[in-house]
């Protein structure tokens, strides 16, 4: 009898052979309660209570009072006028950044994936180049685009080496934002772009070839052919590039910190410096924002999973 033997057989004669899984899952369902679930709980127990301390039994149950805190607001669209002023900072510019972010992601990705799948010329190593800042860390993304775009930096030097003065793209809030769009957008398009490109060949070429003899342009097989076939694979990328736009915080925090001022403050590291960072740690606001966020998550699965099931009626 193996070593394994010796520790399974006894159990198995134990529980039965019907229990056994349960014994395999085992591992799996104890690290997702401890470090998933059991998480999940706690925020949503710290959201409905107060003070600074941080053993749950020390905090006093306050209701409501935080969510109300961060929805009291007298114009949701001037966050000066919110109690909260800036978790609606967060809100808007989470907003932009997602809606330009999850839109400039898709469109270049299908236009790399439409050029990566046509028969060009070292097609396999621009495959390899867009997909390699995918292996990068976001921190180093986020230092190598700083050392790029900060004041004395290259992207400045050649400018200043054409005649033209220096731009502070990190210190202005409307070309922070800008550049924080194009950095998240140059960081995850690779692996977007492979998800397109998987579903570009999975295309049968006989539909183009059909196509040509009935006189179809390059433009009308694009959009008779190519886009309806490839709709699955633009709703997985429009939603998975959407919850990681929401999630976003790692590769901002590290580029602009969220500056200058709010301009680039999204509402992960909103939560962030309100439970961690800031001198007075507001654990239940924090709370009551991350539940915020889990919602609108939630929602967009949702929508996910509608969409897609929708997807794969239509094509059926």
């Amino acid at each position: 009898m193996t070593v394994l033997g010796w520790l399974i057989e006894p159990i198995q004669r134990l529980i039965g052979v019907r229990r056994m899984p349960w014994i395999f899952l085992l591992p799996n369902l104890a690290i997702f309660g401890v470090f998933i679930l059991f998480p999940m709980v706690m925020n949503f127990y710290y959201a409905f209570t107060g003070g600074t301390a941080l053993y749950p039994l020390e905090r006093p149950f306050v209701g409501t009072e935080n969510f109300e805190r961060i929805y009291a607001c007298g114009n949701y669209l001037d966050p000066a006028t919110c109690n909260e002023d800036l978790f609606w900072r967060a809100v808007w510019n989470s907003f932009t950044f997602v809606a330009f972010h999850v839109a400039g992601l898709v469109f270049f990705a299908l236009i790399t994936a439409l050029v990566l799948n046509a028969r060009i010329v070292a097609r396999g190593f621009f495959r390899s180049v867009y997909f390699y800042p995918v292996l990068l860390s976001p921190v180093v993304v986020g230092l190598i685009w700083k050392w790029i775009l900060q004041r004395d930096g290259v992207l400045n030097g050649i400018l200043v080496s054409l005649g033209f003065d220096r731009t502070l793209f990190l210190l202005n809030a409307d070309w922070s934002m800008f550049w924080v769009i194009v950095v998240t957008i140059w960081a995850n398009m690779g692996f977007h772009t492979l998800i397109l490109l998987a579903g570009l060949q999975s295309i049968p070429k006989e539909l183009y070839d059909a196509g040509a003899i009935d006189g179809t342009g390059p433009l009308q097989s694009f959009w008779h052919i190519t886009l309806p076939l490839l709709m699955p694979n633009v709703v997985v990328v429009l939603v998975l590039a959407m919850i990681r736009a929401v999630q976003m915080f790692d590769l901002v925090y590290v580029l602009t910190g969220g500056g200058p001022g709010s301009a680039t403050l999204l509402m992960v590291q909103y939560i962030y410096e309100v439970g961690f960072a800031s001198q007075i740690q507001r654990f239940g606001l924090a709370a009551s924002a991350s539940v915020t966020l889990g919602v609108v998550l939630l929602i967009i699965t949702l929508v996910q999973l509608r969409l897609t099931r929708g997807s794969e009626s239509h094509l059926a």
